[in-house]
């Protein structure tokens, strides 16, 4: 946003004359030459009154002065609340202008419609060296998947920047969106405010890395939101999180996109996998339970685990990791092998989900980003030391009021045909035919019934977090006539017991 403003003696006046005329086109010419910031400035002079540039997006592009920026953002949203501002599209954006009330329409008409014809020109040679930019934000972002940071930081000129916060889209329509975002976020590669945004397509994603010194300001975050609401995004974020971990980062926001929805289309990674419920553990047997289970893991092990407890299937968690399905399916076999658990089961991604968030260490930092145990160490524990199991957790710690207070608030308002129903297809891995038959009810009755569940609950059924998680829930709220076989019936074919 810019509040620069030019005086002189020849300051807009009204004039009917074609020299007068001639004189407001080569004032806007020779402003429009030097920035869109002093051409919105000009036209401001020359109307006596207030210029915005204003953007459905990024709100005020420009504004002279600097106070009438909301204002004129909110005149271009609502031009009728406004009948005495003047209004031109301009180069994807909305020119404004409250002229004093003195002057000509015919003189305000001039300078609005020659302002928004060269905001356009201007918008188009930006445009023609945009393809070129969007090439380059592309290949470095690509560096950055790779490890290149040294070549990265060195090419974006602002020096110092420590971390990054990653988001991947997906949608519809990105190439689109990636236009808007980009016109949005104006990215530059010197950076500004202590921050660089980069922008790119990438393997059919729109892939946006903002790079920082360990903290943003929000203002990507706050643009990214606006543009996923417009254009039917998803995405997920990971960050801020140290430049040499962005492929850590960039499985993670994969991994986080795929607990988005329509109402939240924004998931950041550590919203995702039990943390909640992980806060109200007792630490003392919940940490040790943990650090047990997960001791024979590499972080590498760790993360594997996390990005597909998170997606919900091998095809996914390769997509996110950049492995093939089959690479992702033979170091899982190899991971159960070592933990000695099926990892298919409902309740062991579950209890894996909650070890993996154990804070272990005293500044809270969840198992999966502590690092590991030597090799060495692990196999020369003592024998008296014996690995626990995934399949149980330690006693009594689902059993505390905290666990349960929160289990009651996530499923308590279920009735007992629904929680029965929920709990036999969280069994059968989400599969609604086995479920069904278990149950003796119609796959659509069954259907019809796991929607009822998503709407009572406001949870989303595909996310494999939220599946865990109300595993856990149904679990710690258990009672003697939740089984299938006890599933109430109201009579008629689809209900009656085979």
């Amino acid at each position: 946003m810019s509040s620069t403003c030019t005086t002189g003696s020849d300051a807009a006046g009204p004039g009917d004359s074609r020299t007068v005329r001639e004189a407001v086109a080569d004032r806007l010419l020779r402003a429009a030459t030097r920035s869109g910031a002093q051409l919105v400035s000009e036209a401001a002079v020359l109307v006596q009154g207030a210029a915005v540039l204003a953007d459905p997006i990024a709100g005020a592009v420009y504004s002279t002065p600097a106070t009438a920026a909301a204002d004129g953002v909110h005149a271009a949203a609502h031009p009728q609340d406004h009948p005495h501002h003047v209004q031109r599209p301009a180069a994807g954006a909305v020119l404004v202008l409250h002229p004093a009330p003195t002057l000509p329409a015919e003189h305000v008409g001039l300078v609005a419609t020659t302002t928004a014809a060269l905001l356009e020109v201007r918008g188009q040679r930006a445009a023609e060296l945009r393809a070129e930019q969007m090439r380059l934000h592309a290949t470095l972002l690509r560096l950055l998947l790779a490890g290149h940071t040294a070549s990265v930081t060195n090419t974006v000129r602002a020096g110092g920047l420590t971390h990054v916060t990653l988001y991947r889209l997906t949608g519809p329509d990105i190439p689109t969106a990636h236009q808007v975002l980009w016109r949005a976020v104006r990215p530059s590669l010197a950076g500004h405010g202590g921050a660089c945004a980069l922008i790119g397509e990438v393997d059919g994603e729109l892939l946006v890395a903002e790079l920082h010194h360990g903290s943003d300001d929000g203002r990507v975050l706050r643009l990214v939101s606006r543009v996923s609401e417009r254009h039917d995004l998803l995405a997920g974020l990971a960050g801020p999180l140290p430049l040499a971990e962005t492929p850590t980062a960039h499985a993670d926001a994969a991994a986080a996109r795929h607990s988005a929805t329509p109402a939240h289309r924004i998931v950041p990674a550590d919203a995702v996998g039990t943390p909640q419920l992980a806060r109200l553990l007792p630490p003392g047997p919940y940490t040790a339970w943990a650090r047990s289970v997960l001791s024979p893991l590499t972080p590498e092990h760790r993360h594997l685990l996390l990005v597909r407890l998170r997606t919900g299937s091998a095809p996914r968690a390769a997509t996110a990791l950049g492995l093939s399905p089959g690479t992702v399916r033979t170091r899982l076999r190899d991971l159960a092998a070592l933990l000695g658990a099926d990892l298919d089961d409902i309740t062991v991604q579950a209890h894996l989900l909650l070890a993996l968030r154990a804070p272990t260490r005293s500044d809270g930092r969840p198992e999966s980003e502590v690092q590991a145990r030597p090799e060495s160490e692990v196999q020369a524990r003592p024998e008296s030391e014996v690995q626990a199991r995934l399949e149980t957790l330690p006693g009594g710690i689902l059993d505390t009021d905290a666990a349960r207070t929160w289990a009651v608030g996530l499923v308590g308002g279920l009735e007992p045909h629904l929680r029965i129903a929920l709990a036999c297809w969280l069994r059968h891995h989400a599969r609604t035919a086995p479920a069904a038959t278990e149950l003796h009810v119609h796959r659509t009755t069954l259907t019809a019934w796991l929607t009822r569940c998503a709407e009572r609950l406001g949870q989303n059924l595909a996310d494999a977090a939220v599946r865990a998680e109300l595993h856990l829930a149904l679990e710690a709220t258990a009672k003697d006539g939740d089984d299938p076989r006890d599933l109430p019936r109201r009579g008629g074919r689809t209900y009656r017991r085979l």
